[in-house]
């Protein structure tokens, strides 16, 4: 009843609206319009969300026929008007036809309530339980094959199953675990070809330049095929990877100092936080090119902020201590308040910079070391040591809540005082 009542309105409107629009315009819009819903969606859906489109597309006012209209009766100036529209679409603002739902009034009235805060960093895993129920059903078939068919027969239920349910039905969590699948796989692979191929006392960097290498040649035409975010951003980690084992390789050999990282704990440290920030550099180029996170780039910069975050706070971290990572000397109960500080300091940093930016990432990479320093610092007073400990938890749990309940206000006391330039290359503030 519901989409007979909106087809009739539709006819209505069309018909008492269509001396207003050009035909070449109409067909040019059904055209497009139709073309998405086709490829887009599935079928059973197709006709009802080309209705809706539709109607959006040809009847519904814009943001400038609003500010128009609020100019011609007097609410603002047009001056006002022109100035209000580009700084209201640099922030994502949109006119949206009210949904079908909120006019069923057999709906319940908590089915209708808004969330006041919108979340930016929603990557689209579950669609719905049954992306469940099939992820499950993949993670006990996949187990059965490892067991049965050994590392042999993984490869092709990877195949097959990546062509059903990513391919053709396009299911987001299935895709993410075949993606850790197929990883793992030629993770394995690539240790059960070297290990007969290399020595025992093989260079280690040799060595890890070469089981990076298959992830750089296999998950590229894997992306190619699937459209996998995730597939997409351990392709750019490998790479990096390899450059870095490549120039330790190079600089080992060139040396002739076989554990060149331990000798030289200075220029490591400074190369490990140079690929961090390349991995940090590729998550913020896809960021910066999707700034409301509505297409595949948004999941992709996840990815790679979920690997940069970490990769960019232990690098720093090795970097102003140098060698205490070798040691294990970084959070024992020898080192000093300045350092646990310090550590302190530089985890703050890193949150402040996944507020800007509008990633969890940057805050969830640093509860470790914030817990460890924290440790370190309790454990200097006289209280027993599972008394720290749990105190430790404690104290990093009501950082983690009290972060995460107030994101949006400490996103915007921490995005305000930047400049304008800058605010609106960034997700808009919720």
């Amino acid at each position: 009843m519901v989409w007979q009542g909106c087809m009739a309105l539709s006819k209505r409107c069309v018909r008492v609206r269509w001396r207003r629009i050009e035909h070449s315009r109409f067909l040019r819009i059904v055209r497009t319009h139709l073309t998405l819903c086709f490829f887009a969606f599935p079928k059973e859906n197709r006709f009802a969300l080309f209705l809706e489109m539709l109607y959006g597309a040809l009847f519904m006012q814009t943001l400038k026929s609003v500010l128009d209209g609020a100019a011609g009766e007097g609410i603002i100036s047009g001056d006002q008007a022109g100035a209000l529209l580009p700084y209201m679409q640099a922030r994502g603002v949109v006119l949206r036809a009210p949904s079908a739902a909120l006019g069923d009034i057999a709906g319940p009235g908590e089915a209708h309530v808004v969330a006041p805060v919108e979340d930016t960093e929603a990557p689209r895993f579950i669609r719905g339980f049954h992306d469940v129920l099939i992820t499950i059903g993949v993670c006990i078939v996949m187990a059965g094959i490892w067991g049965v068919g050994s590392l042999f027969g993984v490869l092709p239920a990877v195949i097959v199953l990546a062509e059903i349910l990513v391919r053709r039905q396009r299911l987001a969590l299935p895709a993410v675990v075949l993606t850790l699948i197929f990883a793992h796989w030629i993770f394995m692979a690539s240790i059960v070809m070297l290990e007969d191929r290399l020595a025992p006392d093989a260079d280690p960097m040799l060595h890890f330049v070469l089981t990076m290498a298959p992830f750089a040649l296999l998950m590229a035409p894997f992306y190619l095929r699937y459209r996998i975010p995730l597939a997409l951003s351990l392709w750019i980690v490998s790479l990096v990877a390899i450059a870095a084992g490549l120039l330790f390789l190079g600089l080992s050999r060139a040396s002739g100092q076989a554990d060149f990282i331990s000798v030289h704990p200075s220029l490591s440290a400074a190369i490990f936080f140079a690929g961090a920030l390349v991995l940090f550099a590729a998550a913020m180029r896809y960021d910066l090119s999707d700034r409301f996170r509505v297409t595949r780039r948004s999941d992709v910069a996840f990815w790679l902020h979920l690997a940069a975050a970490p990769a960019l706070l232990y690098a720093m971290l090795a970097l102003v201590f140098l060698g205490d990572f070798n040691n294990g000397a970084l959070f024992n109960a020898e080192k000093g308040l300045p350092d646990a500080l310090i550590v302190v300091a530089i985890v703050a940093v890193f949150m402040t910079i996944g507020l800007v930016i509008d990633r969890r990432a940057f805050v969830t990479s640093g509860l470790v070391s914030l817990g460890l320093a924290t440790a370190s610092l309790l454990q200097k007073t006289a209280a027993a040591p599972e008394t720290y400990v749990f105190a430790t938890l404690l104290i990093v749990g009501l950082v983690v809540l009290t972060i995460g309940v107030g994101w949006p206000h400490f996103r915007r006391f921490a995005v305000t005082p930047l400049p304008l330039i800058f605010k609106e290359k960034l997700p808009p503030l919720r």
